[in-house]
Order: C-alpha cells, then structure tokens, then sequence
C-alpha cells in the first residue's frame, strides 16, 4: 500500500469539497465566498454546507476507481470520514 496515493487522494476529496462549498456558495447564494460562510455558520448552517460540498467527492471516487486508482480512491474515503466527523462536532 503506497501512502503517497492514499495522501493524495486525501487532498482531492478535501479539495472537492472545498470546490462544492465554493460552487453551491457561488450559484445558490448572494453571498460571495467569505461572506456566505460567515453568514452559514452564523446561522448554524455550516454542517449542512460541507455536507452539500462533500457531493462532489462522489464524482471524485468514480473517477478515481475508472481510471484503477483504488488506493488514491481510499483516500477520498478517508477525506469522507474526516470531514463528516468534523460536520459532526462543528
């Protein structure tokens, strides 16, 4: 088992979700990207954002298994687990 994939495919599913917080931020709110998690989290809506980013992490593991990076796709799993428990105590 290489780490390095594993590394990898931890920071793809962060760096998704970020991209799906950033999207659903851009095109569902009026907020630009700051100021909209500022607003989320003030209103206690911030778990319910990450959970709306981490969708996209979906397309990543697909993407990753198609093209034979299970160990890579591993990682975005392990991206999954990290950012449910932190949605889960924020």
């Amino acid at each position: 088992m290489n780490k390095t994939d594993i590394l990898i495919g931890f920071f793809i599913g962060f760096l998704v979700c970020v991209l799906g917080i950033f999207l659903f931020i851009t095109f569902f709110t009026d907020f630009d990207f700051m100021t909209g998690i500022q607003t989320m989290k003030s209103e206690g809506k911030l778990g319910k954002l990450i959970t709306l980013g981490a969708i996209l992490d979906l397309v990543a593991f697909g993407v990753l298994l198609k093209m034979n990076k299970e160990i890579m796709a591993r990682g975005v799993v392990l991206a999954v687990i990290c950012i449910a428990i932190f949605t889960i105590f924020a």
